[in-house]
Order: structure tokens, then sequence, then C-alpha cells
């Protein structure tokens, strides 16, 4: 007689074994009103939406539980495919369209500076064209025989007017 309730008790204690892991962890899982999530061996209180239970119990743990648990518990929510994720390919493929943007960008930026330095040179030379013209002094050019003469008042008109239609660009 000792032999069989040894033998009882071995397999009670395996039995035990198996459902005690299943029962002792938190078997569900959700996000309370203020927004933290909950790990309890307890369902969710009721009137949880489903979108916010995490995790629910195993399968085997279910027939374990009460009847009114085992009605109340949600089932996990499902996991995102696999055909979701990008492929290795895709994801290099979006890697080096974003590169040659940032590439392109870089560019872009580059060009705007030389053009913004260029059109500043163009405009102080004609800021100092403006004031020489209109300071009074007499003004000289080189002819094509690379000799000097002075300008007349024609001349200086002219290079006024060149240079105010320069400045309209800068304003």
């Amino acid at each position: 007689m000792n032999r069989r309730w040894m033998q009882a008790i071995g397999i009670g204690t395996l039995v035990l074994a198996q459902l005690a892991p299943q029962l002792a962890h938190a078997q569900y899982s959700w996000i309370d009103d203020k927004g933290t999530r909950v790990f309890s061996d307890r369902p969710p209180p009721p009137g949880t939406p489903a979108a916010r239970i995490l995790k629910g119990p195993r399968p085997a743990a279910v027939a374990a539980l009460p009847l009114d648990a085992a009605v109340t518990a949600k089932p996990a929510s499902p996991a995102p495919s696999a055909a979701a994720k990008p492929t290795l390919a895709e994801q290099d493929t979006a890697f080096r369209a974003r590169q040659d943007k940032r590439e392109e960008d870089a560019r872009k930026a580059q060009d705007a500076s030389a053009q913004k330095a260029d059109k500043d040179e163009r405009c102080a030379t004609a800021r100092q064209q403006e004031q020489l013209v209109n300071s009074g002094t007499r003004m000289q050019g080189v002819d094509a025989k690379g000799e000097r003469y002075f300008l007349s008042d024609e001349e200086r008109a002219k290079r006024l007017e060149t240079a105010r239609r320069a400045l309209q660009d800068c304003r």
C-alpha cells in the first residue's frame, strides 16, 4: 500500500509540475486606462476593449480557469504578418534612394550657395559703380587703343542707369 501511495504522490507531483508554471506566471497582459502595461494572472476588468488586451492565457490554461474567467478571457492579438516587413532588397533599394536624395539635396544647396555668392558679388560691384558715378568726380575709361579718356555726362548717365538696373535684382 505504501508503494501505491508513493506512485500516486509522484504522479500528482508531475501533474502539478506541468501545470504550475502556467498557473504561476502572468497569463494576461493589457494596457490600463492610465496607459500602463499590466501583467496579471487574472483577466482584465470587464469593459476593457479587445484592442488593448495584448496577451491572453495559453489554451491549456483556459481549461483550468473557472468558467466565468474563461468567458471573459480575450485571445491575444495576432502578430503582424511577416509579409508586412520589407525584404532585404527592398530595404537596400530604399536606402540607396534616400542616399541619392541626400546627395542631390547637398548638390542643390551647394549650387544655390554659389549662385548667392555670385549675386552678392555683382550687387557689391553695382553699388560701388553707383556710388562712383554719383560722387561727382571725373571718371575715366580706356579705349580700344589703350588710351585714357574722360567720360562725358551722357556716358556717366548710361553707367548710372546700368548700375541701377543691376541693383533692381539685388533688392
